[in-house]
């Protein structure tokens, strides 16, 4: 269309973007309202855009402003969500607690962040207890990145750690530690290679995936009664360990009755080839004819102590049974040959660490009575 020769041409003035963008006039309604003026939609001083707030919401796209209650968007309440984005479902942080502390079962362990001592790490993975592994370092049988490894050296996430020349998977998590109570029969041997051919303890338990089942402390071939079992190295450290002094108890059938004196000399001690002796409690529990029996408690676990200690002061046992060690007691329902699981809260207990929590089914599972487990040991 030609211009008009008495209006002057006049070109355009060209806007920056910020003020195109804080300008930009909301689309008018149908019904072919004509939009705001221009001179009331742009702001009078030209440096307006340079003050204007970096978090006020833009417009979605397609040129609609403000929002859907009406009003000035950069007055709204939730403004600053625009902005800052919209927190996701499952990351909003609780009142009160520091991001990053949110509670919950599916949040990730802590990760121990400082090095650990090689023997703690290799007895939390279940490789073996502190001890055997502190004889293994000395043996030259554990490496540490290549090199071989020296008593008390710490290791860290991005170590290797071979045992035997086999890469050991290692986990700076804490976990939750597994307890088994066995009723051990006689006729058992607490080894897991025996070079006569004798059956093992270890042939009725479960499969682990991960790690292995130590024996805390043993029971003589011909003893029966309370055994436990643990994936946990320094669990077993802590109950096995004579600094920690433990107490045993045991139902002991005696092949006549014991004396007065006897008995004094019992709990008072008596001398045995590895050193002297003494029962911390020793309780008559009747009998009949020549087969007596008896209750006492020990706080040391050495080899067949408990039968030498008798055979001191010239009596024969003719049957032992261990019914209690430490807090743990035998169940009366579980028979000889069978196992049972201690429950979780039970288990962290006894290790004095921290119980997960958890809810829903596995908080209902967690309260179900253990369960009494009998397996067949594997044919030879």
């Amino acid at each position: 269309m030609p211009r008009k020769p008495n209006s002057p041409f006049r070109p355009p003035q060209k806007k920056s973007e910020a003020i195109e963008i804080l300008d930009r006039p909301a689309r008018p309604p149908r019904g072919g309202r004509e939009s705001a003026r221009d001179e009331d939609a742009q702001p009078q001083d030209p440096n307006a855009h340079l003050n204007a707030d970096p978090r006020a919401p833009r417009s979605p796209r397609g040129g609609r402003g403000g929002s859907r209650q009406g009003g000035d968007a950069s007055r709204r309440e939730d403004a600053h969500l625009s902005a800052l984005g919209q927190v996701e479902r499952g990351e909003r942080t609780p009142r009160g607690r520091p991001q990053g502390q949110a509670k919950g079962r599916n949040n990730a362990p802590t990760t121990l962040t400082e090095p650990e001592r090689l023997q703690k790490v290799l007895a939390q993975a279940g490789v073996a207890s502190r001890r055997e592994i502190e004889e293994w370092v000395v043996a030259g049988r554990i490496s540490v990145n290549g090199l071989p490894a020296s008593l008390g050296q710490k290791i860290g996430p991005g170590d290797r750690v071979k045992v035997n020349g086999k890469l050991i998977p290692l986990r700076f998590t804490q976990r939750s530690p597994r307890v088994l109570i066995y009723h051990k029969p006689e006729g058992e041997i607490v080894s897991r290679d025996d070079p006569e051919g004798r059956p093992t303890v270890f042939e009725r338990l479960p499969v682990l995936r991960k790690g292995r089942w130590l024996a805390v402390g043993r029971l003589d071939f011909n003893t029966s009664g309370l055994l436990l079992f643990t994936n946990d190295g320094d669990l077993a450290n802590k109950l096995m360990h004579p600094r920690y002094e433990l107490e045993r108890e045991y139902a002991v059938r005696l092949l006549g009755e014991l004396a007065e004196e006897q008995a004094k000399s019992l709990t008072e001690g008596v001398q045995l080839e590895d050193g002297p002796a003494k029962f911390n409690t020793l309780r008559d529990e009747g009998g009949e004819g020549a087969n007596h029996w008896y209750r006492v408690t020990i706080s040391e676990g050495r080899n067949r102590e408990v039968r030498r200690m008798f055979e001191a002061v010239g009596l024969t046992v003719s049957r032992l049974m261990r019914v209690r060690y430490g807090a743990v007691e035998l169940p009366a329902r579980l028979k000889r040959g069978m196992w049972m699981e201690m429950p979780e809260a039970d288990a962290c207990k006894l290790a004095g660490v921290a119980a997960p929590q958890r809810q829903g089914q596995d908080e209902k599972r967690a309260k179900r009575p253990p369960k009494m487990h009998r397996t067949t040991p594997s044919s030879r």
